[in-house]
């Protein structure tokens, strides 16, 4: 696979192993993952959506956290079991450009609508008394379509950078999807540019937004524990403290996969670390965020209850 003199026209994903009864238990093990994200987003949306008690600004948020999240398992997780199943790694140029424009897109608009929920939540609990005119569903619904358009340009951005470089020498991606890192490492061209705009990125993008989420929780918890109330500290922190968790392995292991130079032969490390990344996060996400709050469990049990009536009349 190596040395190739023309410029490749399909590109080969590595997988986890190359033993045919770890690929099925390794594809079985996604594909329950995979299934238990999509499941729990796929309900907060519908729960969101359909219960009118949830129209707030924190829910509409995380309604549109939950359709991010399920996008963004899909664009990886579903393909790389099934060409594990059929032992196909083959995938084109054309296939590997819309992955990998997929998964900046969805990991850009990810991480930038968990900010826009910090400041909801600062917003909420610091200056309760200005939350419905600094949160209005007008400034919601901008703050969602910016983190989109931006997403748009960012991903636009990356994967044309990236598709402009020549392919000739390799065409086995380290990786068990298409992503930036591993198409700079098996490049023929200067790819110096490429990874300086990705340095750049992460110090703008993820630092930035790192910095004011963890902000955002400091003021919060400063300002639970002025409170009294030894319960509502209790639930600050447990809240707080898994939010900032998911934020920082979504942070490190993508930083670690994407800031790595070039140059460095790809391993099973890395594929570990993107896991982390691409998967884990929209997996954990419905748990951390949703599925542990009073109100989604109550609209829940109001959903299977009239479920079981319209069933018991029926």
């Amino acid at each position: 696979m190596s040395n190739l003199t023309t410029s490749v026209t399909e590109f080969l994903l590595m997988g986890f192993s190359d033993t045919r009864e770890l690929q099925i238990l390794y594809s079985l093990l996604f594909f329950l993952i995979y299934s238990a994200g999509l499941m729990g987003n796929l309900l907060i949306v519908i729960i969101t959506t359909f219960d009118k008690r949830l129209h707030t600004p924190m829910y509409f948020f995380l309604r549109n956290l939950s359709i991010v999240d399920a996008c963004y398992i899909s664009t990886t997780v579903p393909q790389a079991c099934i060409d594990s199943l059929v032992n196909n790694r083959a995938v084109s140029v054309t296939g590997c450009a819309a992955q990998v424009f997929l998964v900046m897109f969805f990991s850009y608009f990810e991480y930038s609508l968990l900010t826009v929920m910090a400041r909801d939540r600062y917003v909420a609990i610091c200056h309760p008394l200005h939350y419905p005119v600094i949160m209005s569903p007008l400034v919601c619904m901008q703050m969602t379509l910016t983190c989109l358009f931006t997403g748009l340009l960012y991903a636009g951005f990356h994967t044309g950078y990236t598709f402009q470089l020549s392919f000739c020498q390799s065409n086995v991606i380290h990786q068990f999807f298409c992503d930036i890192p591993s198409l700079l490492k098996i490049s023929c061209s200067e790819t110096f540019g490429n990874t300086l705009s990705l340095l750049a990125s992460a110090l703008v993008v993820g630092v930035g937004c790192f910095a004011f989420i963890t902000a955002s929780y400091i003021r919060i918890l400063s300002t639970v524990l002025k409170c009294p109330m030894k319960e509502d500290q209790r639930k600050a922190f447990s809240t707080c403290v898994p939010h900032i968790i998911v934020v920082s392995l979504f942070l490190i292991s993508g930083s670690y996969v994407y800031l790595q130079p070039p140059s460095n032969s790809g391993s099973i490390k890395d594929i570990i670390f993107s896991v982390f990344y691409s998967v884990i996060p929209p997996f954990l996400n419905p748990i951390i965020y949703s599925l542990r709050n009073k109100q989604i469990k109550e609209a829940l049990r109001t959903v299977m209850k009239g479920k079981l009536l319209l069933k018991s009349k029926g």
